[in-house]
């Protein structure tokens, strides 16, 4: 497409580099200035700003690009869980957070989003986010509590409509009424 070639080091700057000109562009600043080693804009008039704050969410799971989401991003969405397994969120979400802390953020800022594959099944369990509803009220329950997810995107293996129907239905208000329950019994023992 006419682009630079560049190593892996090279293309994570330029992202880096990148955000933060987006930022500039839209702080409602009258001229921006900025100075990379890729890109570089002088005295560039953006025009006005944004009605809202425009979040920026960044999908990745390698340790530069999670302290990068700790630093800049607004939101947090690992790859399909077959490369963000559940047992790998605790280091990811702490890479984060303390890179969050770091920068003077608050780890809370930053929105996460996992996403769901797997069929909500009657009968056994069958393997992760293969199950009963209960099973999936469960796992998502932890997920929110214990790996701390705020948003789940369900992507079913099979029949999505059906599929996403049951999830809408079944699981997501069990969920909601799981994490509230256990957070508001939280607070009280608090």
């Amino acid at each position: 497409m006419g682009g630079p070639s560049r190593t892996p080091s090279e293309a994570f700057a330029a992202f880096e580099e990148a955000l933060r000109i987006i930022r500039l562009f839209w702080s409602g600043e009258r001229a921006i200035n900025f100075a990379g080693r890729f890109y570089s804009v002088h005295g560039l008039h953006p025009g006005p700003a944004p009605a809202h704050r425009i979040g920026i969410w960044i999908g990745a799971y390698k340790p530069r690009m999670l302290r990068l989401i700790g630093r800049l991003a607004d939101g947090w969405i690992p790859p399909l869980s077959s490369y963000a397994p559940p047992e790998g969120m605790p280091a990811m979400q702490h890479s984060i957070d303390e890179s969050a802390q770091a920068e003077g953020r608050a780890p809370g800022e930053i929105r996460r989003i996992y996403n769901l594959v797997g069929d909500i099944k009657d009968g056994p369990t069958r393997g992760l986010l293969q199950g009963p509803v209960v099973y999936w009220v469960e796992t998502l329950t932890h997920f929110a509590l214990d790996l701390g997810f705020d948003t789940f995107v369900f992507w079913p293996s099979t029949d999505p409509i059906h599929q996403t129907e049951r999830f809408a239905q079944e699981i997501v208000p069990a969920v909601r009424t799981a994490v509230e329950r256990a957070r508001t019994s939280s607070v009280k023992a608090g």
